[in-house]
């Protein structure tokens, strides 16, 4: 019988969110693929160094402890040719990441492939393949590459979203674009009692509250935050929209326009996600932070 990954949580990764490849990308982008290959096969046994989302990987497969049967799955999904993927291998060998499964497109977007894995979130420091996964309806952000020290070992994992445009659709905030603050607080109170249409990360807040739900609520090991620049005038219609889709965040801020970095850094995120270069230039110093981008 086929391995069946539809039940479980399964999250795309490319080698270079996962691992530090900055220096081998540049070395591609200069002196071209040949050079890459022959670099990469020489120092095959040499380990990678931490990428921006790996300590939030490790994290998160631990939780397959709590189960018989795993519920997460980590796919490192590569453009790289196969070849290349030895070095990868090594080191995911070497750091213990529990990966059984791997593709190498050898250049071929990525997104082509992230329904036949029953993805349910994709994240990638390329910019092409994140876009090609938002405009497929997956849950996708682009990783900024950035070195973080090694955090200690920690119970949960902790994972912040940002509102509009990534829980929630960009509707909202295209009102608040276009006709200005007032125009939009306006628009959320009519609509109170409505719920918020949904945004790329939808279906993934829903997986992971149904991992939750296997936990009492105190010993859930995924934690979850909504840390949001609306204020506190729109809590309603985001607590409804929350209700309506029976899913639970277990932690909410509502910032009015206040940086987002120091509650991220107080909230103690494995990784955030948002979709406005402003706050993911300041959260992404201390914090792995991601970049949902608008479906075209």
């Amino acid at each position: 019988m086929a391995y069946d990954l539809k039940k479980k949580l399964v999250i795309a990764i490319s080698s270079r969110a996962l691992f530090d490849l900055e220096e081998e990308n540049e070395m591609f982008e200069k002196k071209g693929l040949e050079k890459y290959y022959r670099y990469q096969i020489k120092n095959e046994n040499k380990l990678l160094k931490r990428g921006a989302a790996f300590d939030f990987v490790k994290n998160i497969l631990r939780i397959n402890r709590h189960f018989d049967d795993k519920l997460i799955e980590v796919i490192v999904l590569s453009r790289n040719n196969a070849a290349t993927g030895l070095r990868i291998k090594n080191s995911i060998d070497k750091y213990g990441l529990d990966i059984d499964r791997a593709g190498w497109t050898a250049g071929t977007l990525i997104s082509n492939y992230l329904k036949a894995f029953d993805v349910d979130l994709f994240l990638s420091a390329h910019e092409e393949d994140v876009q090609e996964a938002i405009n497929v309806g997956i849950a996708a952000a682009r990783i900024i590459p950035k070195k973080y020290k090694k955090k200690g070992k920690r119970k949960d994992v902790r994972i912040a979203f940002d509102g509009d445009a990534v829980l929630f659709s960009d509707e909202s905030e295209r009102i608040y674009r276009k006709h200005g603050l007032e125009a939009f607080l306006k628009h959320e109170k009519k609509n109170a009692r409505k719920p918020l249409p949904k945004g790329p990360f939808a279906k993934l807040l829903k997986v992971i509250s149904r991992i939750q739900k296997e936990f009492p609520m105190e010993q859930a090991p995924i934690k979850t935050s909504l840390i949001t620049a609306r204020n506190f005038s729109t809590f309603e219609r985001v607590i409804r929209t929350f209700d309506a889709w029976g899913v639970r965040v277990d932690e909410a801020f509502f910032l009015g326009g206040v940086e987002k970095r120091r509650v991220v850094k107080s909230f103690k995120a494995d990784i955030f996600f948002d979709d406005q270069d402003v706050h993911l230039d300041k959260t992404s110093r201390k914090t792995p932070s991601a970049k949902v981008p608008y479906r075209r």
